[in-house]
């Protein structure tokens, strides 16, 4: 994943050769900063960048579920002991001062266009992240990891 922050002096032009495709739905050019202001400065955590980008991504038709296969396995346990949380399954962020990238680990559901799924995820986890956040997404790269077959939650039940 590129650098995704950018240096505070940056011009709109500086950050539309920094990010090639976050910058120009952001009004690149422009000098407006939503987390600067004359009375200070927002930071915004990974971990919220990454709550985002999961819900986001859950919100699409096919994504059956995020994470990896031993991620997926683990995380009903470190759960309900409170280790680890659903919304982080999956996603990793790399926050700047004003850009975010994302990278993101999907499991489609059998039957359902792979491009079209990515396209629709990659869509909707920029427009979250750009509205909620106000930085600017530089990039959501996705890894499809599995297919979801209707009927395998009851057989790994009876295999346990």
């Amino acid at each position: 994943m590129p650098e995704a922050s950018a240096s505070t002096g940056s011009t709109g032009a500086e950050q539309t050769t920094a990010s090639t495709r976050g910058a120009g739905r952001t009004g690149a050019g422009t000098t407006a900063e939503p987390l600067r202001s004359e009375h200070g400065q927002t930071t915004i955590a990974d971990q919220v960048v990454t709550k985002v980008a999961n819900v986001a991504a859950r919100e699409v038709r096919g994504v059956y579920d995020l994470g990896g296969g031993v991620s997926r396995a683990v995380a009903p346990v470190t759960q309900r002991v409170g280790v680890s949380d659903e919304r982080m399954q999956g996603v990793s962020v790399e926050v700047g001062e004003r850009q975010a990238a994302v990278d993101l680990v999907i499991v489609v559901e059998y039957g359902e266009s792979i491009p079209r799924v990515s396209d629709a995820v990659r869509e909707n986890v920029i427009k979250r992240i750009e509205g909620i956040t106000g930085l600017s997404v530089t990039e959501v790269n996705i890894s499809i990891n599995d297919l979801y077959f209707p009927g395998d939650e009851t057989q790994s039940a009876r295999v346990e």
